[in-house]
């Protein structure tokens, strides 16, 4: 079993995007996506930053119970509600199904999302060089009511920029695992901690 770690900047309820019975990793961090490493029963973890205000906190926890393609995720009815709809709430504002591929001409297609607004191309070639969309029922997402990880699992967190897994040995990520759930409900905890800026209006 493996254990990826990395640091979130903002935190929209994009990447992850939490919300309905699955927890989503569809854009961002294409380095854990795709790697060739990734198994079914791995951990993605999540932790805060000084840009997000969150450092050395848990921002959510996801156990990878499925692996798909983009185009699997587009067309399976179940995650239809992670759609976006730019003109809805913010749940539906900030869904993360956008990506599949013309089934004629093989060419990604990128639906209007809040994700597109900015720099479109940029994001079309940095997330689908992901490949891949990980998805779980079990995961713990906290948002604004990210706590702090004690001292003694401080090492979870990864420092950099990308991420880190080979340096988390399965005593170390067995031990937050299970502090996690000793102290916390499975499921959603929190609002997206980016959200405060909506709530500034």
């Amino acid at each position: 079993m493996n254990f990826y770690s990395y640091k979130l900047d903002h935190d929209y309820g994009l990447a992850p995007n939490p919300f309905g019975e699955h927890c989503t990793l569809a854009v961002c961090k294409s380095s854990i996506r795709k790697n060739k490493n990734l198994t079914i029963n791995d951990w993605v973890i999540g932790t805060g930053s000084k840009a997000l205000g969150y450092e050395y906190s848990v921002i959510y926890a996801m156990q990878v119970q499925e692996i798909v393609t983009f185009d699997e995720y587009w067309s399976d009815k179940r995650f239809d509600y992670k759609k976006p709809v730019l003109n809805g709430s913010l749940v539906q504002m900030y869904g993360d199904n956008f990506y599949h591929t013309d089934k004629t001409t093989g060419e990604w297609i990128q639906e209007e999302s809040a994700h597109s607004v900015v720099d479109k191309e940029a994001h079309l070639e940095t997330d689908t060089n992901g490949k891949n969309v990980l998805i779980s029922k079990r995961f713990w997402y906290m948002g604004d009511k990210a706590k702090k990880i004690p001292d003694h699992l401080i090492k979870i967190c990864n420092k950099g920029r990308n991420m880190k897994y080979r340096t988390i040995d399965n005593k170390l990520g067995n031990e937050f695992i299970l502090w996690m759930k000793e102290n916390f409900a499975i499921g959603i905890s929190g609002d997206p901690i980016s959200w405060m800026e909506y709530y500034k209006l």
